[in-house]
């Protein structure tokens, strides 16, 4: 596995290394609201309401073929 690189230099937006614990606070968020609203028993909330990738700390990937360092494992 030393020879092994990347096929395709794509990377994260931001050098955040996860967006494990955005994506647990959102889902957490959106059960307790789910929660609320079956106990007032009304509709429950779109779930595209919760978790925009956009508020998150790493938002995105990108394409960088100019830095072949990136390719590394």
């Amino acid at each position: 596995m030393s020879r092994s690189r990347k096929k395709t230099p794509i990377i994260g937006m931001t050098t955040a290394a996860s967006d494990k614990r955005f994506k647990v606070a959102e889902h957490s968020r959106e059960r307790s609201a789910v929660r609320v609203a079956l106990a007032k028993e009304v509709d429950t909330p779109s779930p595209k309401a919760f978790g925009d990738p956009w508020k998150a700390e790493k938002d995105g990937k990108q394409y960088v073929p100019h830095l072949p360092n990136l390719l590394r494992k």
